[in-house]
């Protein structure tokens, strides 16, 4: 059996891509020799009685199949992709949305002002012996003699014919059953008068609905007083008999010093 060994000629075109090998180690080279050797096998394996192949040819083709091993790793269109570094990744991401600006917190609605509430008249506590619903109407006298601009006199004459009129209470009177059906606090029968000062509507005084008001009676009775000729002079029993042309003129002395009381009581 014949053994197998390189040609002379292969072995020169083997020694010369070892060479190239050595020069410039890559895989294209590698391809090469492989080929080469390829071809030294089937020379080998043709016999010895093949004929020898033609040096360069033999050259030409290891140039070629260099050549084309390098053409394919250039056109190759499969690619390792590159590690991404820190400017990649930064350029990858999404720029993040700004933040909403914060809105100023709204303020809240200004309260309106509260209304200042009036004050409610002081209740004066009884004095002299009264209940306080006499005490309370001698106040609407004192109130009324006040507005009208009168002296401190003319309030104690008033108080004083209240007194002995009704006791300081607003009077109906069972003769008149229209005085009825107004607020009252008691009844009387003296004739037709009615209220604190038994004022009579037959007399001129006013009609009977207006006299059984506290403060309409009380100002009819003061206006009726200014017209009286030096009524500030005069005792109180005089000044309150002229007004009110009693048959028991003298009566009314003996409230002056309760009503003084009374009216010191209003300060």
């Amino acid at each position: 059996m014949t053994s197998l060994r390189e040609s002379p000629t292969t072995h020169r075109a083997l020694s010369r891509v070892r060479r190239l090998h050595a020069l410039v180690p890559s895989r294209r080279y590698i391809a090469a020799g492989a080929i080469v050797g390829s071809l030294g096998l089937a020379a080998v394996a043709g016999g010895a009685g093949a004929p020898a192949p033609d040096q360069s040819s033999l050259a030409a083709q290891v140039v070629a199949a260099h050549a084309d091993a390098a053409d394919r790793a250039s056109r190759g269109t499969t690619r390792e992709a590159p590690a991404a570094g820190a400017a990649g990744t930064a350029a990858a991401k999404k720029p993040a949305a700004p933040a909403p600006a914060a809105k100023a917190p709204a303020k809240a609605p200004a309260k309106p002002a509260a209304k200042p509430q009036a004050k409610k008249p002081a209740v004066v506590k009884p004095v002299a012996g009264l209940d306080q619903v006499q005490m309370n109407n001698a106040k609407v006298i004192v109130d009324t003699g006040k507005s009208l601009g009168l002296p401190k006199r003319a309030w104690i004459i008033a108080i004083a014919t209240a007194m002995q009129e009704s006791n300081l209470y607003n009077l109906a009177s069972d003769v008149i059953p229209e005085s009825l059906q107004y607020a009252h606090q008691g009844t009387g029968a003296d004739h037709d008068s009615v209220g604190l000062f038994q004022q009579r509507s037959t007399a001129g005084w006013g009609a009977v609905r207006d006299l059984m008001k506290p403060s309409y009676a009380a100002k009819a009775f003061y206006l009726a007083l200014a017209d009286v000729p030096g009524w500030n002079q005069m005792a109180v029993t005089v000044a309150a008999q002229t007004v009110q042309g009693s048959a028991f003129p003298d009566a009314y002395a003996q409230h002056e010093g309760r009503a003084a009381v009374v009216v010191n009581a209003f300060g």
